[in-house]
């Protein structure tokens, strides 16, 4: 029997300290929630591996799923500088391990998911571990969940090619959005704030995840 616990401190130890992550908060979060309850039962073993892991089978219609990885995650986190007070939206759910951790960080979290095998996993798991300030809400992602708006935080949970205004729309003013944007080893972490109903971008570090879909850019014609 896999000793999940010993294997939560590694993963902060080894995977998230060593990578410049240094929030208290954001660490507590991470001893905090059980990774291993998120994934497919046949991948427990997996749960703490310095690697994504898959959620959802690429089929028909719709792409694969991810965990991501514990460092980036960690790392995209601390950027969000999240506070007790920030109302949080998260794209791209999956099964509600990043839900879990953004409900120990923010006063509360809509989590948003397009597939709704995955959005039912997410409920039912973060009802059993306590985490009664998250909703959890289906969608198509790239139009977010304006019901719930406006947000202090919009944090999107995989890389895209690009952020549609109509989430940023979705932004109360000095909220950010947190985001990887751009595919592989050329995507970089960044942080859009409105102000005064413009929007700033900042661009930190690099950060290869795994890609949520519905983002990619609009074909453009050429003439």
């Amino acid at each position: 029997m896999m000793d999940f616990e010993t294997a939560r401190v590694k993963m902060v130890e080894n995977q998230i300290r060593t990578t410049d992550v240094t929030s208290h908060s954001v660490l507590n979060a991470f001893f905090a929630v059980p990774r291993e309850a998120f994934v497919p039962e046949k991948s427990k073993i997996l749960a703490y591996v310095d690697n994504d892991i898959e959620i959802a089978h690429a089929e028909a219609g719709k792409h694969a799923r991810f965990l991501m990885e514990a460092s980036p995650l960690a790392k995209l986190l601390q950027l969000a500088a999240i506070t007790q007070g920030d109302v949080a939206l998260e794209v791209g759910a999956g099964t509600g391990y990043t839900s879990a951790l953004l409900s120990r960080l923010a006063k509360s979290v809509v989590a948003l998911e397009c597939d709704e095998g995955l959005a039912e996993k997410a409920t039912n798991t973060l009802a059993a571990l306590g985490c009664g300030n998250v909703i959890v809400v289906t969608g198509e992602l790239a139009k977010g969940y304006s019901t719930g708006a406006p947000y202090d935080l919009i944090f999107i949970n995989g890389s895209v090619e690009e952020v549609p205004a109509s989430l940023l729309d979705q932004l109360r003013d000095d909220g950010r959005l947190v985001v990887v944007r751009g595919y592989g080893n050329s995507a970089r972490a960044t942080v859009f704030v409105r102000e005064h109903g413009a929007f700033s971008e900042n661009v930190f570090f690099n950060a290869s995840v795994k890609p949520l879909p519905g983002f990619s850019k609009t074909k453009e014609f050429v003439f």
